[in-house]
Formats: C-alpha cells, sequence, structure tokens
C-alpha cells in the first residue's frame, strides 16, 4: 500500500507572506528554510508519494488572477522539480472560507481518490502543514500531522474540534524541515516483529537509527553476546525476546531468531532507498572474520571455516 504525504505549500514549502497571505508575485517567493534540502531526502530516501494541498482564496477572480499566481506557483513547483522532487498531484482549493466548500482544506472534497482506496495507506500517511487547519485536515483524513507550528492561531476560525482533539493527532511539531525528516525516517526504519513456529516463539523490536542499544534474551549467553554485537556494532537498537525448545537442542533457537531477524531488517529497510552496496570490515582483537552481507534478496553463503 502507498504512503502519502499531503504537503501544505505556504508557510510549509515557502514562506508565508502577511498581512495579506498571497502569493501574486516572483518578490512574494521566498522558499522555507531548509525544504528543498529535506524534501529532497525525503523523497529519494523514503517511500511516500508527494501531493501538494493548498487554499488559494479567490484564485481565478479579478483580485486575484491566474496571471497574478501562474507565475509564481511555476517557479515553486520547478524549483523543487530541479531537486528532483515531483508531486504526483496538485490539489489546490479556490474558494473564500465563507463559502463553506467541502473541497476546501479540512474539508476532504478533494481527496476522495485516497479515501477507501485500497491502494493506499491513509492511517500512516502525514499532512504537513503550519497552520491548525492542516491538522484538521488530517483528523478528517483519518490520518497523521506534523505541524510547523510558527502561528499556532493560523486558521483556527476554520476548525471545528477542540485544540485538545486536534493535539491527539499531531505527531511532530517543529518549526524546522531537518527535524521532520529526522522523525519520518526513523518511523520508517523502526519495526515490530514476532514469527511463531511449533518450536520457537521470536519476538524482534528493531530501530535501524538506533544507537546501539541491545536487550536480548535467547537462552543462549553466548549467541545474546553475538546478538548484542550486531546492534552495538551496526548502531541500531535491537530487542530480542525467544523462547525455544533448548531442553531438545539449540539450532531451533538459532535458526528462528536469525530468520526472524532477516525479515525484521527487510521490512525497516522497505524499499532500500538511499542505501548503498558497500560496508566495512571490523576487525576484533582476538579473531578476523569478514562477513559480506547483500540486501538485495538474493540467498547464498559460502563457509571457509577450519576447526581444531
Amino acid at each position: 500500500m502507498k504512503k502519502c504525504l499531503f504537503i501544505d505549500r505556504d508557510g510549509t514549502m515557502i514562506n508565508e507572506f502577511p498581512p495579506l497571505y498571497q502569493i501574486d508575485s516572483l518578490e512574494k517567493v521566498s522558499f522555507y528554510p531548509g525544504a528543498l534540502k529535506y524534501l529532497g531526502k525525503i523523497y529519494e530516501e523514503l517511500d511516500y508519494e508527494f501531493v501538494l494541498v493548498s487554499n488559494q482564496d479567490g484564485l481565478g477572480t479579478p483580485t486575484f488572477t491566474e496571471e497574478q499566481f501562474n507565475p509564481a506557483h511555476n517557479l515553486v513547483i520547478n524549483t523543487f522539480k530541479g531537486e528532483g522532487i515531483v508531486f504526483k498531484e496538485e490539489l489546490i482549493d479556490r474558494s473564500y472560507p465563507e463559502e463553506g466548500l467541502d473541497t476546501r482544506k479540512p474539508g476532504i472534497g478533494m481527496f476522495k481518490a485516497y479515501l477507501n482506496n485500497s491502494e493506499y495507506d491513509i492511517p500512516d500517511s502525514y499532512v504537513i502543514g503550519d497552520r491548525i487547519t492542516d491538522v484538521q485536515l488530517a483528523k478528517n483524513l483519518g490520518c497523521k500531522a506534523i505541524w510547523i507550528k510558527n502561528n499556532p492561531d493560523l486558521g483556527g476560525t476554520e476548525t471545528k474540534d477542540s485544540p485538545e482533539e486536534l493535539e491527539k493527532v499531531v505527531a511532530l511539531a517543529t518549526t524546522e524541515w531537518k527535524d521532520i525528516y529526522d522523525f519520518l525516517k526513523k518511523e520508517a526504519r523502526t519495526v515490530l516483529h514476532t514469527r511463531k513456529t511449533s518450536e520457537t516463539e521470536i519476538a524482534i523490536e528493531l530501530n535501524l537509527d538506533g544507537s546501539g542499544k541491545a536487550s536480548i534474551h535467547t537462552g543462549l549467553h553466548f549467541f545474546d553476546h553475538m546478538l548484542d554485537q550486531i546492534a552495538r556494532h551496526g548502531l541500531m537498537d535491537l530487542r530480542i525476546e525467544a523462547k525455544g525448545d533448548l531442553h531438545i537442542d539449540e539450532h531451533h533457537t538459532i535458526e528462528d531468531t536469525g530468520i526472524a531477524l532477516g525479515e525484521a531488517i527487510a521490512q525497516a529497510l522497505g524499499d532500500k532507498r538511499g542505501i548503498e552496496r558497500y560496508g566495512f570490515a571490523l576487525p576484533m582483537d582476538d579473531a578476523e572474520a569478514k562477513v559480506l552481507i547483500d540486501f538485495g534478496g538474493r540467498n547464498w553463503i559460502v563457509w571457509n571455516a577450519s576447526f581444531s
């Protein structure tokens, strides 16, 4: 299923221009700090469709003509496109608040192609915007909000839910695009995974962008130690709870833990965007070992070992 970022334009991608809050000339266009850089990283590294969503009050009327709007808007879109960022769709409402149209944010009239559509994972999608109406839109859609909270009063007259109710929808409140990138990347590369067979029951919690913290309990102390090293030197947070038929022998527990950990890593990597096919070797004090792991999905093992 596809996840979306429904991204506001003014105050989010570009700076607002008070007091009219109308970008009707090229001179009024300035980009929100960090938006180009971090939206580019999100687009390249994470698995989201980008949809632009914007209210443009009175667009197409004599006070805000298409000829005034298009040059500035095209500059914004083409600048992001030049950085490799392409929007699947642009949803722009032209009405005034007093018209009460369902197509105007926080109404969901423009989003019907995404709702009740089995191709889209709306609960794990986000609305990113600078107004409380963007938070209300997220609640109305049934997804989460990332609020660029420079002015919490903006849009307050167009919401129906209480601030306390809307706060429950906010996954992140910030003024920095770097925070948004860090949050989405961490969210995407964190997984809870379980594997249950007739011999074992494995539960794994994994954060690929952690700090090396580990809590490993397999019932096999040396195996716990080796798994701890993966977390410590891989700078990933890893929790493993394994229950196996150790009264018979250890091989089911070791085998199924390895399978479950591989499945968890595959889930956390998603479509593997941003992954390079190179790594590094880490010689230890008392032994030399080289392990090459290919996340391309092709199974292969070469085992050269001598025992005495």
